[in-house]
């Protein structure tokens, strides 16, 4: 991979915010329920581990105990346990990452594009279609946020005008810092990662929305 397609992947951190899209760590046919699915049918909880903190290891391995021995009970026993061990180990899965538990998902809901390029890159070795759309979006990002700067007059005689300016910059130079810091090695999993495709809406990174940044342009 080149030093273009690290940064670039990594600048998913800063650009998809929480709440504008959920992580599919918690559907039904997503990989964490995908690890506990196959670990209960083989008998191997290490994949399962691998999501989970080592803080929270020793509950996870007394939960896989649990429910092994109550899938021997029939069918229907069998389906309680398996979800009551999905449930135990997406909990501890988003616990680890310092996230609400919401309780499982149905399988096939519709993925955030950059979720669903992120993936399907992992299937096929190949980053080259995630590098894509993260360009695209750091690229719209970036033009629509200075257009909209552009339409405003910088601070003058005119107060209100002035401020209108302040409004578009301030969220515009908070945008490219998280991006930046990203780039350098600042987001993290889920807490910056999750968020809709194509450009970055304003407003999904800034440190200020345009409506308190006139108000407060700290630091600038």
């Amino acid at each position: 991979m080149t030093r273009k397609s690290i940064l670039t992947l990594a600048l998913a951190g800063a650009l998809f915010a929480p709440g504008l899209a959920r992580a599919h760590c918690d559907t039904l046919d997503g990989p964490v329920v995908g690890a506990a699915r196959a670990a209960l049918e083989r008998g191997d909880l290490n994949p399962v581990l691998a999501w989970i903190q080592p803080a929270h290891e020793a509950e996870i391995r007394d939960a896989f105990a649990k429910a092994r021995a109550a899938r021997k009970a029939g069918k229907d026993a069998r389906a309680v346990a398996d979800t009551w061990f999905f449930e135990t180990v997406v909990r501890l899965h988003r616990a680890g990452e310092g996230a609400p538990y919401t309780g499982l998902k149905p399988a096939g809901e519709a993925l955030d594009p950059a979720v669903a390029a992120v993936d399907r890159a992992v299937a096929g070795g190949d980053p080259a279609a995630v590098e894509a759309l993260l360009v695209d979006a750091v690229r719209g990002g970036v033009r629509e946020r200075f257009a909209r700067l552009a339409a405003e007059r910088p601070p003058g005689a005119d107060v209100a005008a002035g401020r209108r300016w302040v409004a578009a910059y301030v969220p515009l130079v908070h945008w490219a810092e998280a991006v930046h810091a990203a780039a350098r090695g600042g987001g993290d999993a889920h807490g910056a990662a999750e968020a809709a495709g194509g450009a970055a809406p304003v407003g999904a990174v800034e440190g200020h929305g345009a409506r308190d940044a006139a108000a407060e342009p700290r630091g600038h």
